[in-house]
């Protein structure tokens, strides 16, 4: 779950590999890239897919496509460029809080205390608290997603006219060879087709004559 058995490398080049396979318009493929890349980069935790569905559909792309998108984050690279979307989103915003480990930590345990602490709310006579969920919106998730929206946008953007030219080179070239394919094994059926008729007639040219 957090590093591929074969490597980022060979994970990425499957992944690559699936999607020119993609038996779809290279329009569309692209389309579906474009959504899924942009959802791969937004902080939508356990609903990645979900929403790379409904966005696939909103732009009329191709679903696998955005699904296998998704993945254009890795446990590896998503802590830089976390720490890059909420530097943007704060200074989009205005809000002068220093991104440090601490003040992160600091805030994803007070969301997480206010989580639990409502929840246990509902079976005992405590109020329900907000204050530790309200500053993690506003100080980390809102800018995280707004810092995330505006790069993931011009970077999902490039992915969709990179692939209109691959995915469409990659079925040019694939039809291509099943053509080939096709001319060989048309031509050998001929072949073997011609050597049948000459063993034929030499066969019937030494039959002995009838009585």
């Amino acid at each position: 779950m957090v590093y591929p058995q074969g490597g980022f490398k060979r994970a990425t080049q499957y992944v690559l590999h699936r999607m020119r396979r993609l038996p779809d318009q290279p329009h569309r493929i692209a389309r579906g890239v474009f959504a899924g890349s942009l959802v791969g980069f937004l902080p939508l935790p356990g609903m990645q897919f979900i929403a790379a569905w409904a966005a696939s559909r909103a732009v009329n792309g191709n679903l696998l496509a955005a699904l296998l998108a998704t993945f254009n984050t890795n446990p590896i690279t998503t802590p830089f460029f976390a720490v890059f979307a909420m530097s943007l989103g704060h200074w989009i915003m205005g809000i002068q809080k220093p991104l440090t480990a601490g003040y992160i930590g600091h805030a994803f345990g007070n969301a997480g205390e206010d989580l639990w602490f409502n929840f246990m709310a509902m079976f005992g006579p405590e109020h329900t608290r907000w204050d530790g969920l309200i500053q993690f919106w506003h100080e980390i998730y809102l800018p995280y997603f707004i810092g995330a929206l505006i790069p993931g946008v011009v970077i999902s953007a490039i992915f969709y006219y990179l692939t209109i030219p691959l995915v469409h080179a990659y079925q040019k070239a694939r039809a291509a060879k099943a053509k080939e394919r096709h001319e060989r094994r048309k031509s050998l059926r001929e072949a073997l087709a011609q050597a049948a008729a000459k063993l034929k007639r030499a066969g019937d040219d030494e039959a002995p004559p009838a009585p």
